[in-house]
């Protein structure tokens, strides 16, 4: 007997495009094919729609331990849900930071436990803790994230001898953060001089410009060639960047580029209406930076699509320009981004897949998630693309309450959200009694 069957799905996995009915059984698909009629505890008539891998996002900020006025791994799981991100790597930036393997096993122990979707974390870098990045085990922690430019945390790594360390001996992959503080805090002194108390959001694509991002990821590019070391680069957003990445397929890339659904979507126009609650580092720049973004993600120069959900409260986003945090909320919102440019011919639903799913699985070396095949994790998102999506106070699910795109009438929606056979979401409802999700294992 299986636990659930669903009917007549159209499946978008491995850049096809086919019916079928999928048959789940102890947390993983135990068959794909037309009309499954056998015995099972439940059955869902996904009435043609479009059936997906769950979102596996690279790149968010959950906030515990230390931070939860921001958020919590609970809540902002369970956004993801919503949003179809069935399973996250989440960010060393907290308090106390997970820049020791003692830190992230604690990380791992309160995710067990407060998880609703399924989970790994990201070791952190800092300029002094080159024998715990040593001792990395290579089978618990997703990748070591770098900060090369200062953000939200203490944890910028700007000494050389430092980054020569990292990038030599890291057991882990190395994800970057990249922006060149020297460059950033002569701006910052600039703009200060020029405008005193009248400096503000419509600034910030000025101060984290585009020379502070390219001097800081020509570096990371650099250093990886040097020691032959494997690197993803999160969040770019300059159209100068995309010289320093090679076109082609993920496979056998040692260097690999991501960008995030905010950098796609937005550009400087919009810092004039919602100033600080787009506010992010690195910052959302130029039309014809967001343009030769979506284009190099075409062109196979950018491999994966994340969103570095970063949530803040709306009072500390309310404070001055230099006092409001960077970061927005995202979780919950990517895949609708990403539903639009299908709608607008930008993006097709295979490329999407292969972005948000197959490429970080593949990446990271992730043990049988990210495709829907026969064996592997019954993790799933269901699309709508025939029925639109408002966001609105009442159906935001972030602990911080709110969203840039509050008002915003999306094309497209999430019916459905699976995670290891678990209907996690349905028709805009978080599951009850919801059992947590597991870690996330990788062939490594």
């Amino acid at each position: 007997m299986y636990d659930l069957i669903l009917k007549n799905c159209k499946i978008i996995n491995e850049n096809s495009i086919h019916e079928s009915d999928i048959a789940i059984k102890n947390s993983r698909i135990e068959k794909i094919s037309k009309n499954i009629s056998s015995e099972t505890k439940e059955i869902v008539d996904v009435d043609g729609r479009y059936v997906i891998p769950g979102l596996i996002d690279d790149q968010v900020h959950f906030r515990e331990p230390g931070l939860t006025h921001k958020g919590e791994i609970a809540t902002e799981s369970k956004a993801g849900l919503a949003g179809g991100v069935t399973s996250y790597f989440e960010m060393p930036n907290v308090n106390p930071t997970t820049t020791t393997n003692e830190n992230l096993t604690k990380k791992f122990e309160l995710a067990s436990t407060r998880s609703f979707s399924n989970y790994s974390f990201h070791l952190g870098a800092s300029n002094s803790n080159i024998e715990e990045i040593k001792r990395a085990d290579i089978h618990q922690a997703s990748a070591l994230k770098v900060f090369m430019g200062a953000s939200t945390g203490d944890m910028l790594v700007d000494d050389l001898d430092a980054l020569d360390d990292i990038f030599n001996y890291s057991p882990l992959i190395v994800v970057t953060h990249c922006e060149d503080q020297k460059t950033v805090e002569k701006n910052e002194k600039l703009f200060d001089a020029k405008y005193g108390a009248d400096v503000s959001a419509e600034h910030h694509h000025l101060i984290r410009n585009v020379d502070s991002c390219y001097l800081s990821s020509s570096l990371a590019v650099d250093l990886a060639k040097k020691y032959d070391a494997d690197l993803h680069v999160f969040h770019l957003t300059t159209e100068k960047e995309m010289d320093l990445f090679t076109a082609g397929d993920i496979d056998g890339k040692k260097i690999t580029a991501e960008v995030c659904v905010h950098h796609m979507f937005f550009n400087e126009s919009f810092y004039s209406k919602l100033g600080n609650q787009i506010k992010c580092n690195p910052s959302i720049k130029y039309e014809s930076d967001r343009a030769a973004l979506i284009k190099a993600l075409l062109e196979n120069k950018i491999d994966i699509i994340a969103t570095d959900h970063a949530p803040h409260t709306w009072d500390e986003k309310n404070r001055a320009y230099t006092e409001a945090p960077a970061g927005l909320p995202l979780v919950q919102h990517g895949m609708q981004i990403l539903m639009d440019f299908y709608h607008q011919d930008v993006i097709s639903l295979e490329t999407i897949v292969e972005k948000t799913s197959h490429n970080v699985a593949k990446r990271f070396q992730i043990r049988d998630r990210g495709y829907i095949r026969e064996g592997y994790y019954a993790d799933i998102a269901i699309l709508d693309l025939e029925k639109n999506y408002i966001v609105s106070k009442d159906n935001i699910l972030y602990k911080c309450g709110w969203s840039p795109f509050e008002g915003h009438d999306f094309n497209s929606s999430i019916f459905m959200t699976i995670v290891n056979g678990n209907i996690a979401f349905k028709d805009g409802m978080i599951s009850e009694d919801l059992p947590f999700g597991m870690q996330i294992e990788f062939n490594r």
